[in-house]
């Protein structure tokens, strides 16, 4: 069962390794873990108490706040004789072996002389902290090897106040409180609630809080401290008997050094033997001399603590493959880290503008919105714009005597008006212009939101957003090229039905029984004119779509990133390099994912290692 004090230790100093320490807003391994929290309004005595249970002293002191970071304490023991030695996480492989003065410090098999695990706690805060009086959610790891400790982990928090003193800030209380609660409330939290016995229970912060965030009083420990303080003929039996306020867990009351002692540097291990000896001779307390003290307390919380974390380690492993599966999916959404290498860049650009080739000809042909827009271009637009053209303005009569009677000049026509015939049919076919470049313009304004649509719609690419910028640049400058040559064959396929009009159709018109110049005659040329356009109309709305396709459409699908290629080629490391730079946020996103799923795997292996189904 040793080993599962240790397995959450192990745990808490991954999670602190990697920053997850219940202040990011994801789901976290750390609010998941069982721990033991102790609160406690200021002079209540909590120092004293986890100084008792450590059995040394290393707590800073001093007036007003002087924990202003999160302590978490793990306690391990170890056989008698072996050194005894305590260990920051932010300092590896660093030994502190003595408490009270400056000590040893054993560092790669170099002894060094350094600062106390006192002082040592102080600098780290104020290097958070910055020398102000202010509190600092980032806690600091402590682990202490000693034979006079029982296996426990605890976390120590500054102590509650309700005014500010000078240099700190006013909201002082409040700031504090917050912390507190930020941990008191998580259901796997165990509460250490230290008040002292002359002091009004009602009163105590400490009981305040935790009635708040464990109403039923499930999860709560109540330590009573300064016994030995309380007024001549009073005692603590009504509250360490449970009478006046009653918790599932035990009360417990110690008696720990007083300032004297402190000033004087009493022994640690001479404290706890005056400790027992005071509940032992009280006439008081001798009946349950048994169930106090500070060493009594030590073991109560490690013998709880190991049956929370055995009882919670199912459901802390699902988390952790539940945890693992997640990051994984994110990591594979997010992309691996960019190659440093030049040939691994170019690697990496061209299989990303494969990835957009593919996301846009899937907009193309079919499974995302964008093909079907340019069928409606062909099937409803152009026969619209071609129904709209106003070619009976162009043949009403009047204008058809105006433009035969100009063909003809002095010299009136023998036969037929071949010649108005032609200027007529070149004047209708010249209106079919403005639709054919209306689809051109259509199509390509498709193209170019179909080419944003693949640029956002390809996963790969938002990792990149100077590359998503030259992709779109090339292809947009790929599109107007295919826009001006589509424009120049449409044009061309106007202008070769009016360059040579097919005989055929007008030789099988008569207009033999008509009058020349009278009314009827012009009615004739007009309607003969417009059979021949409406025909041209039927072969021009089938070529038009054809030759946009062809000059647009399919060249875009073919060839739309051949000039980057070309240009891709040429570019040397840095510029490969620059073309891969990442968004910083998506960068630190998967930054924090890879974190996240480094530290759930540590996670899922350390609880692999013990056997906890025993």
């Amino acid at each position: 069962m040793e080993g599962l004090i240790g397995l959450v230790s192990t745990l808490h100093k991954s999670c602190t390794k990697l920053g997850d320490f219940g202040s990011d807003p994801l789901p976290s391994l750390w609010d998941s873990l069982p721990s033991i929290v102790a609160i406690g309004g200021q002079s209540s005595g909590k120092s004293s108490v986890l100084e008792s249970i450590v059995g040394r002293d290393f707590l800073p002191r001093g007036s007003g706040i002087v924990t202003r970071r999160p302590l978490l304490l793990q306690l391990h023991n170890i056989d008698s004789g072996e050194e005894e030695y305590a260990e920051f996480l932010h300092l590896p492989k660093q030994r502190f072996t003595d408490y009270s003065e400056n000590f040893s410090l054993l560092l790669l098999d170099l002894t060094i002389r350094a600062a106390m695990v006192r002082k040592e706690i102080q600098d780290e805060t104020d290097k958070i902290t910055s020398n102000s009086r202010q509190i600092s959610s980032v806690p600091i790891q402590l682990s202490i090897h000693s034979p006079n400790v029982v296996n426990l982990a605890m976390i120590d928090l500054p102590g509650l106040t309700k005014v500010a003193v000078e240099g700190q800030p006013e909201t002082i209380a409040q700031d504090i409180e917050k912390l507190v609660r930020s941990y008191v409330e998580k259901p796997n939290c165990i509460i250490l609630a230290i008040t002292p016995a002359n002091q009004d229970i009602a009163t105590s912060d400490a009981i305040r809080l935790a009635r708040e965030v464990d109403p039923a009083a499930e999860r709560t420990f109540g330590v009573l401290t300064k016994l030995d303080l309380m007024d001549k003929g009073t005692n603590a039996l009504e509250v360490l008997e449970g009478k006046s306020f009653r918790l599932q867990r035990p009360w417990v009351g110690t008696v720990n050094r007083s300032q004297a002692d402190i000033n004087t540097n009493v022994d640690m291990l001479a404290a706890r033997k005056r400790e027992r000896e005071f509940f032992a001779t009280s006439p008081d307390y001798a009946h349950i001399a048994s169930k106090m003290g500070s060493e009594y307390l030590a073991k109560l919380l490690s013998r709880d603590l190991e049956n929370v974390i055995k009882a919670r380690i199912p459901g802390i492993a699902s988390l952790i493959k539940k945890g693992i599966d997640e990051a994984e999916s994110e990591v594979d959404q997010l992309g691996r880290p960019v190659a440093v290498d030049a040939g691994a860049q170019l690697y990496t650009i061209l299989e990303l503008c494969r990835a957009f080739d593919q996301t846009f000809a899937e907009h193309l042909e079919g499974g995302r919105s964008g093909g079907d827009r340019i069928y409606e271009v062909f099937g409803t637009m152009l026969p619209k714009a071609v129904k709209k053209i106003p070619f009976e303005r162009h043949l009403c009569l009047q204008n058809v005597k105006k433009v035969v009677s100009q063909a003809d000049g002095y010299q009136p026509h023998l036969i037929a008006p071949e010649e108005g015939y032609r200027r007529l049919i070149e004047g209708a076919l010249n209106c079919f212009k403005d639709p054919a470049l209306a689809s051109v313009e259509t199509v390509h304004r498709i193209l170019i939101e179909l080419v944003r649509k693949a640029i956002v719609g390809t996963q790969e690419l938002r990792r990149f957003p100077t590359l998503q910028y030259e992709i779109a640049s090339a292809a947009n400058a790929a599109l107007m090229r295919f826009r001006e040559e589509s424009k120049k064959t449409t044009l061309r396929l106007v202008e070769m039905e009016s360059s040579y009009i097919t005989p055929d159709f007008f030789r099988k018109l008569s207009a033999t029984n008509v009058v020349p110049y009278t009314e009827a005659y012009y009615l004739k040329i007009s309607s003969n004119v417009a059979s021949y356009v409406n025909m041209v109309s039927e072969s021009l709305k089938n070529s038009i779509p054809k030759a946009v396709v062809y000059c647009q459409v399919r060249q875009a699908k073919q060839s739309l990133l051949n000039q980057f290629y070309l240009q891709l080629g040429k570019k040397e490391g840095k510029q490969l390099a620059r073309l891969l730079d990442e968004d910083f946020e998506l960068m630190e996103r998967r930054e924090k994912c890879l974190k996240r799923l480094e530290l759930y795997r540590a996670a899922r292996d350390d609880i692999d290692s013990v056997s906890w189904t025993e």
